[in-house]
This record gives structure tokens, C-alpha cells and sequence, in this order.
């Protein structure tokens, strides 16, 4: 019933809808080497969603934490469960305003056969439309923009309305850093063109090898972040994981 807890476990589940989407593409490139397009449109629409979704919960969980710190006595108020679930909501009607667009269009462009067909599943396999690319930039450059503004008032705000020295102010600004830092890795996947085809120039017979340590390192590493990061700083996350690693029992607030 927190509305903090719940955006950190919807942080979560992208994560696991992401990994899970990365791991079995990555399992079924070894295997069957192809996928059927038709599959691999469904499984690349449903993990760049994924991805999309975390900026925009991080974003909304600094503001969380600026309300909570800037207008303590309104937080109850503001921050309730149903507006949490709203803005969750709302977060992912942006992400199907923005891909499932691309969805119609490859119908009605693409012939039939193409959906039956089998091809390497990477998004240009299947979204083989120009325009695509473009809409991708301005997309990307618009949300980015929104998130970095976002976290940086939040960030501007705690420090000149809360007393510095008060334990509830520091953890928010250090909370809004690590969002922060976690947006930083997430934009890694930004760069993995670059880095694929400069180490595919480097060794031309590895483009498998080089796609799945990529994939490792700008996926699949920054999703550790949050678990380690939210879960084991936060005091009830620490308490209950006591409880059942150790079988200490939690103090009953």
C-alpha cells in the first residue's frame, strides 16, 4: 500500500520482462538461429516497452521522493495509491502510443508471407520501414529530455527546500542521484550499434560472440542495479531479508 514500494516493484517487473525477453532471444539464436517474424515482432515490441517503461518510473519516483521531502504534510495526499497506479497506467499507454503505431504500419506495408517467414530477430529485421529510425531519435531525444529535466529539479528542489543536514533530505537527494545514475546505464543501449560494429571491424567472425557479451553488459548488467541499489539500502527491504536469509525475525514497527 506504498506508493513508493509499488513503483520500485514495477521497476522491477520491466527489469524481469526485459531479461527474460534478451534471454530467450539470445537461447533461441543458438538453437534455431531464426524466429518466426510474426513471434519476433511480438517479443521486440514487449521489451522495448519494457525498456521505455524505466525512465519514466524513475522519473516519477523522483518526484515522489521531492514531494515526500519539499511537502511532507501533503504527501498522504499527493502520492496515494490509486494516482500511483494511474501514473503506472499512464506510463505504459505512452509506450503503446509509441510502438504499437509501428505495428499497423509494418501490416499494412509488408506482404503477408514476410510475417510467416523466419528471420534473425532484431528489431530491423522485422520493423524494416525508413521512417522508423527517425521516429526513434525524436522519441528517444524527447523522453530523455524530460527525464534528465525531471530528476534535475527534483534534485534542485530538495537541496534548497530541505535543511541539509536532516537525514530524510540526504536520502532523497542521494536517491535522486541514483536514479540518476541508473538512467546513465540504461542509456548505454543507446550506444550498442557503435560498439557492435566497431568490435565486429575488430573481429568479423565473432558477430554472434560480440552480440551476446553487448547484450550482457548494456541489458543485462544495469538491470542489477535496482534490486541491489532500492532493495538493499531501503530499511524494510533490509529487515525482511534478514528475516528470511537469516531467519531473524523483523521488529514490528
Amino acid at each position: 500500500m506504498n506508493p513508493r514500494y509499488i513503483l520500485y516493484i514495477h521497476l522491477v517487473i520491466n527489469d524481469i520482462i526485459l531479461l527474460t525477453i534478451l534471454t530467450l532471444i539470445q537461447l533461441l539464436s543458438y538453437i534455431v538461429l531464426t524466429l518466426n517474424v510474426s513471434l519476433c515482432i511480438l517479443l521486440v515490441l514487449l521489451g522495448m516497452a519494457a525498456n521505455f517503461n524505466n525512465p519514466m518510473t524513475l522519473a516519477v519516483m523522483a518526484l515522489e521522493c521531492y514531494i515526500a521531502v519539499c511537502y511532507p504534510l501533503r504527501h498522504s495526499q499527493i502520492c496515494t495509491v490509486k494516482k500511483t497506479y494511474i501514473a503506472i497506467v499512464f506510463i505504459w499507454l505512452i509506450s503503446a502510443i509509441y510502438l504499437v503505431p509501428d505495428l499497423f504500419v509494418a501490416w499494412a506495408s509488408e506482404p503477408l508471407e514476410f510475417f510467416r517467414s523466419h528471420v534473425v530477430c532484431r528489431r530491423a529485421n522485422v520493423l524494416r520501414l525508413p521512417y522508423v529510425r527517425e521516429k526513434d531519435k525524436v522519441f528517444d531525444a524527447v523522453l530523455l529530455a524530460i527525464v534528465w529535466l525531471t530528476l534535475f529539479y527534483a534534485y534542485v528542489r530538495i537541496i534548497f527546500t530541505a535543511k541539509a543536514a536532516a537525514k530524510d533530505a540526504r536520502k532523497a537527494r542521494n536517491t535522486v542521484l541514483l536514479h540518476s545514475f541508473q538512467l546513465l546505464l540504461s542509456m548505454l543501449t543507446y550506444v550498442y550499434y557503435a560498439m557492435f560494429y566497431g568490435l565486429l571491424a575488430l573481429f568479423p567472425n565473432r558477430a554472434r560472440d560480440i552480440r551476446y557479451a553487448i547484450t550482457i553488459f548494456i541489458n543485462i548488467m544495469p538491470r542489477l542495479v535496482s534490486p541491489l541499489v532500492y532493495g538493499l539500502r531501503d530499511n524494510s527491504f533490509r529487515k525482511y531479508l534478514k528475516h528470511h536469509m537469516f531467519c531473524i525475525k523483523p521488529v514490528q514497527s
